[in-house]
């Protein structure tokens, strides 16, 4: 290989320290002085704040933590079905009633009070008295999980 043929184009990314101090890097290397990150052999846990008690183990800890994000259910009371103008009972009919606010939320018809109509009732959840109140009118309960 010829010395017209050598690429000189690449260069070392590096800085080489701790090769005196005129190469730029020397005497402390970059690490400055004295102290346990300066010293040969270094290296810490991943986590580690300096001896305070570390993030991982101060979240449970913290106000609310164990609150769940599962979204409540919207309720809606067994009298209020008197304001639907069909007999079927599905979120989508709730909604258009501006019973509950979001159709795609869970919900929960809850109360025992004495109903005048029978409903088709498509909801999942429902009380034990809403039930039984459903069902005294004359109405279905069908669960669609």
């Amino acid at each position: 290989m010829l010395l017209d043929e050598v690429n000189f184009s690449k260069k070392n990314d590096k800085k080489r320290v701790g090769r005196g101090i005129s190469a730029g890097g020397g005497k402390t290397a970059g690490r400055g002085t004295k102290g346990q990150k300066s010293r040969s052999g270094y290296s810490r846990r991943h986590g580690f704040e300096g001896g305070q008690t570390p993030l991982f183990r101060r979240l449970p800890k913290l106000k609310g933590f164990k609150r769940s994000h599962v979204a409540p259910a919207q309720t809606v009371n067994i009298a209020n079905l008197q304001r639907l103008e069909g007999k079927i009972v599905s979120t989508e009919t709730l909604a258009k009633a501006h019973l509950i606010k979001d159709p795609k939320l869970p919900v929960k018809i809850v109360g025992n009070s004495k109903l005048d109509t029978a409903y088709d009732v498509q909801i999942a959840k429902l009380s034990a008295g809403a039930t039984s109140a459903i069902k005294a009118a004359g109405g279905s309960v069908v669960s669609n999980n």
